[in-house]
């Protein structure tokens, strides 16, 4: 897909042929790369264009095991509680898609077992699910995944609350999904930029849309130059990718883009501290495609006074 093919916020037809396009991509690609945190990127140092990266960033969302297959996010108490599709249990199921009954869940603070019922098939990479605690996304382990039919379950920890996030082949949001759309490529929105470093073992506090505070390991501050304006935005390592992570908003926050803010891989720096920041591979935070997602939200300071008019525009199909 060239630029020119790329949406218009005032251009229905060219939204059309990017959401068709980015959809024949989804379809042709190998599938692959599912991510399993929020703020984690599609592989962006890996993609060396910008289709390439925007095929990845459609794969993330609306490929079989991607944020719009979530079907549930359910909180566990302490001690045992039940799943299955019937309304009696704790934690349902979507209809027609689990047994009335699938098992238990015992929670003892962040341990966590799974037991299934009788005659309920449920397996852990291929294997009889194991009588000790699965593991969690804590700390940003990769989880394991229970999968029960069609079913895959993960357990994930935030903050003191602990979950389980249902996915779905077949989930609404996945089969109806309307496909992403872009502003113009913006060569001006390549900007190059110095990244004044953190101490070692600083952390960046972020609250979730669940109030809890998230605590990042700090790379540092990022200071650009656009227009003759300085801008500054703290920045995350973002260990998974090996990368820098920026959450941000700006003036279209709300508008043409999703109104919480979008986020943004990049590089990290060399010797020279210098870091290339592509806002046209800025995009949105799951929780613009699902409500069971726990996105974090950008810092106060990261509030930029500025259009920036590059990157993934607003799901037409969100909440």
């Amino acid at each position: 897909m060239s630029a020119s093919q790329l949406a218009s916020p005032t251009n229905p037809q060219a939204r059309r042929r990017n959401t068709h396009a980015m959809l024949w991509a989804v379809g042709v690609a190998v599938a692959g790369l599912f991510l399993s945190g929020c703020h984690t990127g599609p592989a962006q140092a890996a993609a060396k264009t910008l289709t390439e990266w925007q095929a990845r960033r459609m794969r993330s969302i609306a490929g079989t095991n991607g944020w719009a297959s979530l079907v549930g996010l359910h909180w566990l108490p302490e001690g045992r509680s039940t799943c299955g599709s019937d309304p009696s249990q704790t934690h349902v199921f979507p209809a027609g898609r689990a047994p009335g009954f699938v098992g238990t869940w015992i929670r003892e603070g962040r341990k966590v077992r799974f037991v299934p019922a009788d005659g309920v098939a449920a397996s852990v990479n291929g294997k009889a699910v194991p009588t000790r605690p699965l593991r969690t996304d804590a700390k940003g382990a990769k989880p394991e995944i229970l999968r029960i039919g069609d079913l895959s379950i993960t357990v994930l920890v935030r903050g003191e609350r602990v979950g389980l996030r249902v996915r779905d082949p077949q989930a609404p949001t996945r089969v109806r999904f309307q496909g992403l759309e872009y502003f113009p490529e913006r060569p001006d929105w390549v900007l190059e930029g110095k990244l004044i470093p953190a101490k070692p073992g600083t952390l960046l506090p972020v609250v979730n849309v669940l109030g809890d505070i998230e605590e990042m390991p700090a790379a540092g501050t990022v200071v650009f130059v656009k227009d003759g304006q300085e801008y500054r935005l703290d920045v995350a390592l973002d260990t998974e990718e090996d990368d820098l992570f920026l959450l941000f908003k700006d003036t279209t926050s709300g508008k043409e883009t999703y109104p919480a803010g979008r986020f943004l891989h990049a590089q990290k720096p060399g010797r020279d501290g210098r870091v290339v920041l592509d806002f046209n591979r800025a995009y949105n935070p799951p929780c613009a495609f699902t409500t069971f997602a726990t996105c974090p939200l950008p810092p106060r300071q990261n509030r930029l006074d500025v259009r920036v008019e590059a990157g993934e525009l607003r799901y037409r199909g969100g909440h």
